[in-house]
């Protein structure tokens, strides 16, 4: 295990967590892991570890991380302020540490929790399977407890040269959305029965604020009260995530990773998956809003969100990949080795210099390539090989920045091989077919 970091400042509640220890609650254990999963496996994209990697989860703002070694982290979730030494630096990208560098992060201005990984994965020993740090048991993650100054984190061996990873990022248009009111799905029961007629009718039809008293174990609201019909008390049972659970005050509660394995409280409502990702997000004093679907619905839901998080992961993959392009720096055009940014802008790297410009005209070093001008996704193919085209004829259409943008022929010619597919995603640059020069019939 290679110590890379020092915690100078701990932060307001900062934990080890990966994806949590799943099969233990019939032993009354907590699944514990990240309260966002989606911005843990973010981050070690970024980083290039894999999914369930051991990262930290940072509540508030207040972090702060010394390097004892060069290294590459990310932070994603929260929109916070981060600074290296005193540099402001983006959140959302591969970003390197050397030895006595420092990391701060700021109070969110946006969101409430962040994750940072580390290449490599933090190290620390395996409790049930997992690194997570179970707070209300005090076992896994960093001595079963939150971070204090001093502490001395270690990370696993690495997977890649850390040169690889310059350049990852994920834009703008692929992070989450941070703003309330947060919308959640949720499918009734499965006590609705339980409560008065007017209740779910209550429950789905009235905002509700999140209270200062939530914390990893779940969420509390107030709103409008919901009445049960004779006793919030039921007969102890399985607690799932997101349950929706109403004690006798009628006040509903949000059940998140750390929450009891069973209960005694009539569930009204058991929020989907994905949409409790989100409320890991959510701040004190902000409003959610429930949405009734069917189970059907949900499940359909959990399948789409799985397919956009892949597709995530896949174009954070494809945008560090560096490769000599033309680029226009000043008004002059060179050749260097360049990583994608948004919008069809590439930058060039000379040490630790960050050179911005366009793709130069003739940039191409092969006849009849076309690359991509910009990251996003190929959402159609409007060609098949063997087939003629005119200059200016629509080839492709990729989604970037929530917009559709078309590639175009940049001449007449036959369509020689197509080398991406639907739903793939490319990197500024990357080859997306080729043209032979022969001109149409």
């Amino acid at each position: 295990m290679a110590e890379v970091l020092r915690v100078i400042e701990p932060g307001i509640l900062t934990t080890v967590q990966d994806l949590g220890r799943p099969g233990y609650q019939k032993f009354g254990i907590p699944v514990s892991g990240a309260l966002d999963p989606v911005a843990l496996r973010l981050a070690n994209a970024l980083v290039g570890n894999p999914p369930g990697a051991a990262g930290l989860e940072l509540t508030g703002g207040g972090l702060t991380l010394e390097a004892m070694a060069e290294y590459v982290l990310a932070v994603t979730g929260a929109d916070l302020p981060a600074l290296r030494d005193e540099t402001p630096v983006p959140t959302f990208c591969a970003l390197r540490l050397v030895p006595g560098q420092r990391l701060r992060l700021g109070t969110p201005r946006a969101g409430l929790r962040a994750c940072i990984a580390v290449h490599g994965g933090l190290e620390v020993p395996l409790a049930l399977g997992s690194r997570s740090t179970c707070l209300r048991l005090g076992f896994g993650g960093l001595a079963g407890r939150a971070l204090r100054a001093g502490d001395v984190l270690g990370v696993g061996p690495p997977t890649a040269d850390l040169a690889s990873l310059r350049g990852r990022h994920l834009p703008p248009s692929g992070r989450p959305a941070l703003a309330s009111p947060w919308v959640v799905r949720a499918v009734p029961g499965p006590q609705d029965d339980a409560f008065a007629a007017s209740a779910l009718e209550t429950f789905f039809g009235n905002p509700y604020q999140v209270t200062p008293h939530s914390d990893r174990m779940g969420i509390r609201l107030t709103g409008p009260p919901l009445a049960h019909r004779r006793s919030a008390d039921i007969l102890s049972d399985a607690i799932p995530l997101g349950a929706v659970q109403v004690p006798g005050e009628g006040q509903p509660i949000i059940l998140l990773a750390d929450r009891q394995t069973t209960g005694g409280y009539a569930k009204i409502a058991t929020a989907i998956g994905p949409d409790v990702a989100g409320l890991a997000q959510a701040c004190p004093g902000e409003r959610v809003r429930f949405v009734r679907v069917t189970v059907e619905e949900a499940h359909a839901a959990v399948r789409e969100a799985a397919r956009v998080l892949a597709r995530l992961e896949a174009f954070i993959a494809a945008s560090g990949a560096e490769r000599e392009y033309g680029l226009t720096l000043d008004g002059e055009p060179t050749r260097a080795a360049v990583q994608a940014v948004e919008e069809g802008w590439l930058v060039a790297v000379e040490g630790e210099r960050h050179l911005v410009g366009r793709p130069a005209e003739g940039g191409n070093r092969e006849a009849g390539a076309v690359l991509s001008p910009l990251p996003g996704l190929v959402v159609a193919v409007h060609v098949r090989e063997g087939e003629t085209v005119r200059a200016g004829a629509r080839l492709l259409t990729l989604s970037a920045m929530k917009m559709e943008h078309d590639v175009t022929a940049p001449a007449a010619g036959k369509v020689a091989e197509i080398r991406v597919r639907r739903e793939e995603a490319v990197a500024v640059g990357d080859l997306l077919l080729r043209l032979e020069s022969s001109p149409p019939s």
